[in-house]
């Protein structure tokens, strides 16, 4: 954070010192997902100027008068052996491209790490719905009967809460936070898989082929898994194309409201939080900009279900 470069319009460009300080170990599992953790400090800078043990900043202000000059010695900077080195070592001109929001971050870097929240949140919950709704689906349509009409009555009645309205109680039974809203989501998008997978294995199981599987004395495990769902999961993989869109819908919609992920996670949904109340006060951007790529997000996805209807799609 830099409150000094506070909502800044994009392209904006700022001298930014940086002070460094012992880093701390990491393991490569960390790094590899959460990236790598820095402790440095960067003090955004209007000018300086070297003395004869160190170099003098002038902080930067946003009203454009100069602040309280700094001075910091030459054992600060290690990688410096004299006091011109420091600014060649250590001084930068900084330019963010989508500007800075209301507490002084790079918003583009915000940005590129909230879409880090939306793509994990889509690929884990459409993974719950289809560890479920395939399950119960393939279940209910190759059995049939007292087992069928038990998991229907499951799937009408989750089918029945608003989508939203379970996933917030799911969200405040289970805790805020970044995992919670990944399993909340999960366990609201498995509905539809479950009953388009029960139509397409209540049609499969009818086939020649299956009931030359039952004659030869297959169990039904084998049968369902090896003959019955991969003819069947065609319209599941259209399905959860869709969901993926939807899942990165509701984790914006959930952020928007404060139960998603929390800060300092950033969100795109999160961030139209924190600056909508902005679109009126001239600086619109801070809150088109990620409403815009999840505009973008989601409708990739959805063009991308649709351009695999027409290329699972038989009839074609």
């Amino acid at each position: 954070m830099h409150l000094s470069i506070h909502s800044k319009q994009p392209g904006f460009k700022v001298k930014m010192l940086i002070i460094p300080s012992n880093e701390t170990e990491q393991n490569g599992f960390s790094v590899f997902f959460f990236g790598k953790e820095t402790t440095e400090t960067e003090v955004p800078i209007s000018k300086y100027e070297a003395t004869d043990n160190g170099i003098l900043i002038t902080p930067y202000t946003a009203d454009g008068d100069e602040g309280l000059a700094k001075e910091y010695p030459l054992t600060v900077f290690p990688k410096a052996n004299t006091v011109s080195e420091i600014a060649s070592n250590y001084i930068s001109n900084k330019k963010f491209i989508l500007g800075t929001d209301k507490y002084g971050r790079d918003l583009l870097s915000r940005m590129l790490i909230g879409i880090r929240v939306s793509l994990a949140i889509g690929f884990v919950a459409v993974f719950i719905s289809l560890l479920i709704g395939v399950s119960l689906g393939s279940i209910a349509g190759y059995y049939g009967g007292k087992v069928d009409a038990a998991i229907m009555w499951l799937i009408n009645v989750t089918w029945s809460i608003p989508t939203l309205l379970l996933v917030i109680a799911i969200t405040l039974a289970l805790g805020k936070g970044f995992w919670q809203v990944f399993i909340a989501v999960g366990l609201t998008m498995w509905v539809e898989v479950a009953r388009v997978v029960r139509g397409q294995v209540m049609g499969v199981k009818q086939q020649q082929y299956v009931t030359a599987a039952r004659a030869l004395g297959f169990n039904d495990w084998r049968i369902i898994t090896r003959h019955i769902l991969p003819n069947s999961l065609a319209p599941v993989i259209i399905i959860s194309a869709a969901n993926f869109a939807g899942a990165i819908l509701i984790e914006s919609g959930l952020s928007f409201l404060g139960i998603g992920a929390q800060p300092p996670t950033p969100s795109w949904g999160g961030i139209i939080k924190d600056h909508y109340a902005y679109i009126i006060l001239g600086k619109p951007y801070l809150a088109m900009i990620p409403g815009l790529a999840i505009m973008s997000l989601v409708t990739a996805f959805m063009l991308m279900g649709n351009a695999l209807r027409d290329v699972l799609d038989v009839k074609n």
